[in-house]
């Protein structure tokens, strides 16, 4: 069996939107992403930290396309990595805040999670890695969990 090279990671995520106005509002004005690169009304690229994009929005099906309607196949959510437990507090405070809706927060042992959808119903999953020695174990396997995350608890990071 090939396996893939163990320093592979996934690159970006490029989403089809309804309203390109409406997501930067959210994914530059809420989440904190910049601007790369714009193509008009029909496309934009945003980054962390400078990369070339870790996210592109498109309105190329069409401005004001409708959703995907539930119970289908595709996307069930992307994750954002923080490099830490008190940036993701912050990002979780953004949230708050600005009284964004939150769809659950969860500890999974491997790393804690807080879950939000973007204006087009898009999951995401905003997360920080514990570090790999932290990593729940049991018989020599990873051994993942699915406890509430503490909000406040978190928060108490900043």
């Amino acid at each position: 069996m090939k396996l893939v090279h163990k320093d592979v990671k996934i690159g970006h995520i490029h989403l089809t939107v309804a309203d390109l106005d409406r997501s930067l509002s959210f994914y530059r004005d809420l989440l904190g992403f910049e601007i790369m690169e714009r193509y008009e009304d029909s496309a934009v690229f945003l980054s962390a930290g400078g990369y070339h994009h870790h996210i592109a929005l498109n309105t190329w099906a069409g401005k004001g396309a409708a959703p995907p309607p539930p119970g289908r196949t595709g996307l069930y959510h992307f994750a954002i990595l923080y490099p830490n437990r008190k940036e993701l507090a912050k990002a979780a405070k953004i949230l708050i805040d600005a009284k964004y809706p939150l769809d659950g927060a969860s500890d999974h042992g491997v790393s804690e999670a807080i879950y939000l959808k973007d204006p087009d119903g898009n999951g995401i999953e905003l997360y920080r890695d514990r570090p790999k020695r932290d990593w729940p174990m049991k018989n020599g396997r990873l051994k993942m969990t699915l406890k509430p995350l503490s909000l406040l608890g978190l928060l108490e990071e900043i």
